[in-house]
């Protein structure tokens, strides 16, 4: 039986961490550990971990230390990880639906596949009912990298073999770590894997590479300078296409 390690960084995140610790407490499926790495947070949040506790059991794994970032977190995570399937769910989402993790554990079953994606929803942060953008990773393909494109990465779920030998998260990027990552194990070292068409994580609106304009800029820079690190031809024009896309992603909703 495929056990999955779910992995949650967070940083003063009271305000909605309940949200994904419920949704991973709610899945049909039991074969799993929660990992939750949280930066020394000054707010409640650890509170709020704690109270689940009796809950999780010996399923829930958590600890509080400072950090160098979202991406030297994750990677604590990643090396506490236990699971033969890793996926990681950011703080300030939740799992759409409750058999997330039953259809992640089924697809595994092929010992083909090395890694999984699919859709995810954007939501405003405090009205997670109306969905505001639907984003499908459904027409991915690795030659649509040197636009800025990947699978939705709340969505990624890989075999944790993957990073022992691929290596983790490159910390030292700001906001591309989890860009540079797919580049890595898809395109360069073309792991085996697989699209599935299921919406498995709402997100919230307004994360590290959304804030504002200066954000963007910083992703572009980052995805750019991977992109021709890993032999992959691309500019800033190139990078530029994909807002078309999502513009066009908001339009097709509004007409839904």
């Amino acid at each position: 039986m495929t056990k999955i390690s779910i992995i949650t960084v967070c940083f003063n995140s009271e305000k909605h961490i309940v949200t994904a610790i419920e949704s991973v407490l709610k899945q049909d499926y039991a074969h799993w550990e929660y990992i939750i790495v949280d930066g020394q947070s000054r707010d409640r949040t650890l509170d709020v971990i704690k109270n689940y506790e009796l809950i999780f059991n010996d399923k829930l794994k958590l600890i509080s230390e400072p950090d160098n970032g979202l991406y030297d977190a994750m990677n604590k995570g990643i090396r506490m990880a236990t699971g033969d399937v890793i996926g990681i769910l950011n703080s300030d989402d939740f799992f759409t639906s409750e058999n997330i993790l039953s259809v992640v554990a089924e697809t595994f079953n092929d010992e083909n596949i090395d890694a999984i994606y699919g859709d995810i929803h954007f939501v405003k942060p405090d009205n997670p009912d109306k969905c505001v953008r639907y984003y499908s990773s459904k027409r991915f393909h690795p030659r649509y990298f040197r636009l800025g494109f990947m699978p939705a990465h709340p969505s990624f779920y890989v075999r944790r073999w993957c990073f022992e030998k691929y290596g983790d998260y490159v910390s030292g990027y700001t906001i591309s770590a989890d860009f540079d990552l797919m580049v890595r194990f898809i395109y360069k070292h073309k792991i085996r894997y697989k699209y599935i068409p299921v919406d498995f994580v709402t997100m919230r609106i307004g994360g590290a590479s959304t804030k504002n304009i200066k954000s963007r800029w910083v992703l572009n820079k980052e995805d750019i300078r991977i992109c021709r690190k890993h032999g992959i031809y691309t500019n800033w024009f190139y990078m530029g296409l994909r807002y078309l896309y999502k513009i066009k992603e908001f339009f097709n909703l509004q007409k839904t």
